[in-house]
């Protein structure tokens, strides 16, 4: 079932094979790589694509699509040396060769074609809008806000977006959080209560309510724990009232409310690193120390970890520019110890429970 539910993922997002290259062809990366020799690291590309230095981050997010999918191949600094990306070296490949314009090659090109090919991408407000906001440089507004003119975020809308957006994350909870419940169920026993930050309809938290209910309803379970969720007024205000959980209107940059664990499920990812610091420094404020049970538990993508699997792969990094829609980050373990640190928290354990795609991090106080 995992492996199906991964296999969707993967189709859905393959789109991003081709906004990855609509990208690469606007920015004329091809063009700045075949200039330093068919060779080029991030802040070459950069200073001759005329990019802002703030989007190097966003540049290496982009250009790692293109070297999982194979538009580009990667040459890493060599071992022991210090982790910059900076000193990645970017390489042409036989592919990527016929992207060379014919106004700095005289080699023959393709480009003309791959572009009228991607027509139907190139002309989507996604990727029009995702090819301004490079070329910009500020980080806001986002691609989304760019490519709809809107200068809230997606999140603030109470609209259908807003609604199909609730419609899909209860699905995926409906789908994924039994696994998780099967696999690492013990990782919430002991906790008397649970807040599941931006947890929209409340599908996670109804699934762990059912999993641990009153000792009333059920004598054999040694544990009950006490479910909430915090999201956007708009959002509670459609939630459903006739279950087992407890909605809380608020903004989790504002406030938490106190538990003794806070359950994250693919919200971080929908943010920059400044706002999961922010976001974790008011969780760490609503649970109790380490050794009084506290912790937060984080359901999201940590990119490459323990990974072989190719098109598991190509899925991360896809689902990682697809969120670059709304500035948000999928992160490999270092970036995600990083911020863990910047918020306060000492330690962290990942569990890679539910598949090839996303992973449970359990993180302590």
């Amino acid at each position: 079932m995992l492996q199906a539910h991964d296999e969707l993922l993967h189709h859905s997002l393959c789109f991003a094979k081709s906004l990855a290259l609509t990208v690469a062809l606007d920015l004329r990366i091809p063009d700045a790589i075949h200039h330093h020799g068919g060779g080029a690291t991030l802040l070459q590309i950069i200073a001759e694509t005329g990019l802002h230095p703030s989007k190097l981050r966003a540049l290496g997010r982009l250009m790692r699509v293109l070297t999982v999918t194979g538009t580009f191949s990667v040459q890493q600094p060599p071992a022991g040396s210090d982790d910059d990306e900076a000193v990645v070296v970017y390489r042409l490949t036989a592919a990527s060769r016929f992207l060379v314009s014919d106004e700095v090659s005289t080699a023959t090109t393709l480009a003309p074609f791959v572009s009228l090919a991607l027509q139907p991408i190139a002309a989507s407000p996604h990727a029009l809008g995702i090819c301004a906001w490079f070329r910009q440089e500020q980080h806001e507004p986002s691609p989304y806000g760019l490519a709809f003119r809107q200068t809230p975020t997606l999140w603030e809308h109470a609209d259908d977006v807003n609604a199909l957006l609730n419609k899909g994350m209860v699905a995926d909870s409906r789908f994924l959080m039994p696994i998780v419940l099967r696999q690492c169920g013990e990782m919430f026993r002991g906790i008397n209560s649970l807040v599941d930050v931006g947890g929209g309809h409340g599908g996670a938290a109804a699934a762990i309510a059912a999993a641990f209910p009153p000792l009333q309803e059920k004598p054999k379970i040694s544990a009950h724990v006490k479910c909430s969720v915090l999201d956007l007024p708009h959002v509670v205000a459609g939630a459903p009232s006739d279950g087992n959980v407890h909605f809380v209107a608020g903004n989790m940059f504002e406030s938490i409310p106190p538990a003794t664990a806070v359950f994250l499920k693919k919200t971080l990812h929908d943010w920059g690193d400044d706002e999961c610091v922010k976001i974790l420094k008011n969780c760490k404020q609503a649970i109790p120390p380490r050794d009084a049970g506290g912790k937060v538990i984080i359901l999201d993508v940590v990119v490459g970890y323990k990974q072989s699997n190719i098109k598991h792969q190509e899925t991360q990094v896809m689902f990682d520019l697809y969120m670059m829609a709304v500035n948000g980050v999928e992160r490999d373990e270092q970036e995600w110890k990083k911020i863990f640190a910047e918020a306060g928290f000492k330690d962290y354990k990942i569990l890679p429970v539910i598949g090839d795609v996303s992973v449970i991090i359990e993180v302590y106080p």
